[in-house]
């Protein structure tokens, strides 16, 4: 089954739910259905759309309740995430930055070339105000994890592109870490040329798209806390 049908699999389960609210994107005007009403649910296809967090959600919960962090009940953790996807989607507006929901999570994608020179792994100065208004909203919202993940085009070798989007995904989540996101909210991994959006490469736009740090934000939850105590 492919991502698409999922996707549809996961929202025909969801449709059923009573939904309230909506969010509406600054740049477009459009407004999507919120996920006020459905905080904490995992339901037909959840577990595809939220993923494992990187390094296991159980070591991660105890290092975050080790500094201090807390956790957002069941009932309330939609309308957290759409507080944080609406200031998101504010102050990253016109800047190339996509932010995308899924489930209770979110997805910001920032494209290469946007974040960085060719080639390189330090965060570009037109882009560090940018990362500042990220970093000021997920200080904001601290009751979430935060998983950031490099990823490459399918130039050059294997290993140099890993090594590139491990260095990239550090970067990034160094860089948040020193605007007041606590560390012990967030990790890295880097994907190299694995998992590549846009393919076959055929043109430029595509080696663009697959040039890319992820950052996804996902609630810490009650029943984190409970799975660790």
């Amino acid at each position: 089954m492919n991502y698409q049908s999922i996707k549809i699999a996961a929202l025909a389960g969801i449709a059923a739910i009573t939904v309230t609210g909506c969010v509406t994107d600054p740049e477009t005007g459009k407004k999507t259905i919120s996920n006020a009403a459905i905080g904490g649910i995992i339901g037909v296809g959840g577990g595809y759309l939220l993923g494992d967090l990187i390094g296991g959600r159980s070591d991660r919960t105890e290092k975050i309740l080790g500094a201090g962090i807390g956790a957002v009940a069941g009932a309330g953790i939609g309308h957290y995430m759409d507080q944080q996807e609406t200031k998101l989607r504010e102050r990253t507006a016109g800047t190339g930055i996509d932010v995308e929901r899924q489930g209770d999570q979110l997805v910001l994608n920032m494209p290469g070339d946007v974040t960085f020179d060719f080639d390189s792994a330090v965060v570009k100065g037109e882009f560090r105000s940018t990362l500042d208004n990220v970093a000021a909203t997920l200080v904001e919202f601290p009751n979430t994890y935060i998983d950031v993940y490099g990823h490459t085009d399918s130039k050059g070798s294997d290993s140099y592109n890993q090594g590139l989007s491990e260095r990239r995904a550090v970067s990034v989540a160094d860089y948040v870490a020193g605007r007041g996101v606590q560390r012990a909210r967030v990790a890295t991994v880097g994907y190299g040329e694995t998992q590549l959006k846009c393919r076959p490469e055929v043109s430029e736009a595509d080696y663009r798209c697959n040039r890319r740090v992820e950052v996804r934000i996902a609630p810490v939850t009650t029943s984190d806390v409970a799975a660790v105590n």
